[in-house]
């Protein structure tokens, strides 16, 4: 049974950075790892992904620049590094895995970020 558990969440002050995680157990064979976010109120929002073998990303505009996604292929880790972060960025936040990018079969439970002024 395949797992996503992501952690790395918390408050945070406008302009401060935090890194979340994402550990996948069990085996899967997905080529994607992404990232979404959803505000109270709003519709999930994606953020990113990562390609596992190449290791390329693709964001969302609304955090390119701010937000790098990483990967510990040896760890299953998938990592959400936010920086700059906005108070427009509180949400909670999930990790996913699929094998074509807008197609992810797991899905975490997700973790809160909140961004105080």
């Amino acid at each position: 049974q395949v797992q996503l558990v992501e952690s790395g969440g918390g408050l945070v002050q406008a302009g401060g950075s935090l890194r979340l995680s994402c550990t996948t157990s069990g085996r899967t064979f997905s080529r994607y790892g992404g990232w979404f976010r959803q505000a109270p109120g709003k519709e999930r929002e994606f953020v990113g992904y990562i390609r596992w073998s190449a290791g390329s990303t693709y964001y969302a505009d609304s955090v390119k620049g701010r937000f790098t996604i990483s990967r510990d292929n040896a760890k299953n880790t998938m990592y959400l590094q936010m920086n700059s972060l906005k108070l427009e960025d509180t949400a909670v936040y999930y990790c996913a895995q699929g094998n074509v990018p807008g197609e992810y079969e797991y899905w975490g439970q997700g973790t809160q970020v909140t961004v105080s002024s």
